[in-house]
């Protein structure tokens, strides 16, 4: 059934698919409950540029801490042990509905108490009517946020033997100085391109959302988007390439979006859960990701914000960011971005609205690491937002005059180092 729905989506959209993995690794509980550490999906699913659509059939349950407890808290970083408490947890609730041999698909235990999980629309319903639960939402897909093609000036391969460039949006934010900070940049997007000869990447603190096929190599970046974001934030300044805004600084890939540019909002949590429970005060995370409003996701972000400052991308539909997530998040350590072209003036494609946009950066014709060792210029909030991430490693944001031709009639101020 879930194949057929796909199918006729497909011939409808009349685009392209992505597949999201299953993890091999399954663990039976009681109850007959199976967590599967991975994606929802073993099904062809339709991707959207720059949206998202709800997937069937599959549900994040939130529970309500006020009720339940924080079950997890007491294991402090023991993360598994933390994981498998909340897991009990929902053995318990769903087994109290008769819902044994349901597939839980992720576990939150940091930043929310809760898990995704395959239900029927009448379960999860059902669900809703329960005091030890908070919420129940559908899960969603993700997509990435630049819009197609390639800014102006080209892109494409390019090796590390070019001459080194300092891209406009460098300059203009007063970036490209050498980070000596103790902070990390956790990139939460397609994964990174360890190999890059211009990055300083660390794998062995990141997160793969993908555990079986082509995605699951934590070192490789096989749609380059992650990659030129992370160069944006922190290229090296090594004469070859490119230099980013906190160069030099170390950036750790948190792969929730596949090869295609897609992935779950249940797994893009995972990913927020794992930044909050292995981050540190002094670390950036960046979203360059976006799509429907999601009020699991925004109160992941909210809570992961208290350890770690988060840079995200408005979104490039030209609507109201407060309409998107994670876009619309918002909290004293959470930056929302919109994009602008050279000479400060308003990038059509971005989303806008105060708030949640709180500064507006260079996201037309940005030039940065691609995958494969390589250079690209593209275009997006996507790409602005990692300005604002390298500027929170550096320190304070500060402003530097505002956006011109803002369409809400609020300028975005320009954030600078």
């Amino acid at each position: 059934m879930r194949n057929t729905f796909f199918k006729r989506m497909a011939i409808i959209a009349g685009v392209g698919v992505a597949m999201v993995a299953c993890t091999d690794d399954t663990q039976t509980f009681e109850n007959n409950f199976e967590l599967q550490n991975s994606n929802p999906l073993d099904a062809e699913v339709v991707t959207f540029n720059q949206g998202s659509y709800e997937i069937e059939g599959s549900y994040i349950v939130v529970f309500n801490r006020k009720v339940t407890g924080d079950v997890g808290a007491k294991f402090g970083k023991d993360y598994p042990a933390a994981k498998n408490a909340v897991l009990e947890l929902a053995a318990e609730v769903l087994g109290s509905h008769q819902m044994k041999g349901e597939i839980i698909n992720h576990v939150y235990s940091k930043t929310l108490t809760g898990v995704s999980a395959s239900l029927t629309a009448e379960q999860a319903s059902e669900l809703t009517t329960d005091a030890r639960v908070a919420y129940v939402e559908k899960d969603q897909m993700f997509t990435l946020a630049p819009p197609p093609g390639k800014g102006p000036g080209g892109g494409g391969g390019g090796g590390g033997a070019d001459p080194q460039d300092v891209p406009w949006g460098i300059s203009r934010v007063n970036g490209g100085v050498t980070y000596t900070g103790s902070g990390v940049a956790w990139i939460i997007d397609s994964g990174i391109d360890a190999g890059h000869e211009d990055l300083n990447v660390d794998v062995s603190r990141g997160f793969n959302a993908f555990t079986k096929g082509k995605d699951s190599d934590l070192s490789k970046d096989g749609n380059g988007h992650g990659t030129h974001v992370a160069g944006t934030v922190a290229a090296i300044n090594n004469s070859i390439g490119v230099i980013g805004v906190a160069a030099g600084a170390t950036v750790i890939p948190v792969k929730v979006l596949d090869s295609r540019g897609s992935g779950s909002y249940s797994g893009v949590i995972a990913g927020i859960d794992h930044v909050a429970v292995n981050g540190s005060s002094g670390d950036v995370a960046n979203m360059s990701l976006g799509g429907g409003y999601s009020k699991a996701v925004n109160d992941a972000v909210i809570a992961a914000s208290a350890k770690v400052k988060f840079a995200l991308a408005a979104g490039n539909e030209s609507t109201d960011a407060a309409t998107k997530s994670p876009a619309s998040a918002n909290g004293n350590n959470i930056f929302t971005i919109s994009a602008m072209s050279q000479g400060d003036n308003w990038a059509s494609f971005s989303n806008f609205g105060n708030p949640p946009v709180d500064y507006c950066e260079p996201g037309v014709a940005i030039k940065s690491t691609w995958k494969g060792g390589g250079y690209n210029t593209i275009s997006g909030t996507s790409m602005a937002s990692p300005h604002a991430c390298g500027l929170l490693l550096l320190g304070i944001i500060a402003n530097d005059g505002t956006v011109l031709n803002d369409p809400d009639g609020n300028a975005d101020p320009i954030g600078v180092n």
